[in-house]
């Protein structure tokens, strides 16, 4: 692979990392609010909702770290 596509994978690891950090801000933040809510509220259908949606997020985060690993691979 010649420097020029090593750096466009560079730059796309760099932004996926970027979408990395965003997506774990958003999870971290539903998480928290998911904590606050009255436990009545948690066991209700929009708490299950709140779980299910940090879930797939984590699932995300993880997805993304599996791309950036085999760009990483692929590059060196």
């Amino acid at each position: 692979m010649n420097k020029a596509r090593r750096d466009q994978l560079q730059k796309a690891t760099s932004l996926l990392e970027e979408a990395r950090e965003i997506i774990e801000c958003v999870r971290d933040e539903e998480q928290e609010a998911f904590d606050n809510l009255p436990e009545g509220l948690q066991q209700s259908e929009r708490g299950s909702r709140m779980e299910e949606v940090v879930s797939l997020l984590e699932d995300c985060v993880g997805s993304v770290e599996e791309v950036v690993s085999q760009i990483e691979e692929a590059v060196s």
